[in-house]
């Protein structure tokens, strides 16, 4: 059986299955769809993903979409180390967590309505630039209150271990960088996105270390 990731090296959510799939020790190959370059709206990549987004997971002929469902499959698929706590109530505290930014804060920021912000709705760079700081400052800020008061043990959002808060944190806290945030602004993720950097399985998964990454 073979598993291939289809993604680019910036993508937020292809960099949550790189985590994943390395913090289960899955062996995977990856496959670049150049969304700089508008690879994602081509008729092959269609055919894929109709929606024309990143990432697909393609294992053993099956073709899987939408990161949040494929984390589902991964954990499913390799049962350790788990991505979600065994009690009830802090397993939804860690979807939530998640679900903030990949609900509330990620499809804002997505490549697609930052280009309408610029582009359609004539707002330009800046205005683009307002926009991503304006939606991950205002959902980070309410993350960081939620994990704050959360009782918590270990390093991690997952408590001990990385689960699936941490594998949606990590990635996002890379883009407020990039976009110009200061995440000092808040932290305690700061502090869970540091412990989780010095694990190999992050390191891997960073952008720049892919071998599409264009620098």
């Amino acid at each position: 059986m073979t598993t291939t990731l289809f993604g680019y090296w910036r993508s937020s959510a292809a960099y949550r299955l790189r985590i994943a799939l390395n913090l289960k020790g899955a062996t995977y190959d990856q496959v670049a769809v150049n969304l700089k370059e508008g690879e994602q709206g081509g008729a092959d990549w269609l055919s894929i993903q109709p929606q024309g987004l990143v990432p697909v997971l393609e294992h053993d002929g099956a073709r899987l979409l939408q990161s949040p469902a494929i984390l589902e499959w991964i954990d499913e698929t390799w049962p350790e180390p788990r991505f979600l706590p065994r009690d009830p109530v802090e397993r939804c505290r860690a979807r939530g967590w998640a679900s903030i930014i990949g609900c509330d804060i990620h499809p804002l920021q997505n490549l697609r309505v930052l280009k309408t912000v610029a582009g359609d709705l004539g707002q330009g760079p800046d205005g683009m630039k307002a926009w991503a700081q304006r939606w991950m400052s205002s959902g980070l800020d309410a993350l960081e209150t939620l994990v704050e008061a959360a009782p918590r043990t270990g390093s991690y959002l997952g408590g001990q271990t990385p689960g699936l808060a941490d594998i949606y944190l990590v990635p996002q806290l890379y883009n407020a960088r990039r976009w110009g945030l200061e995440v000092a602004a808040w932290p305690a993720l700061e502090a869970a996105d540091a412990a989780c950097q010095a694990l190999p399985a992050f390191q891997d998964a960073l952008p720049e270390n892919q071998p599409d990454a264009d620098g």
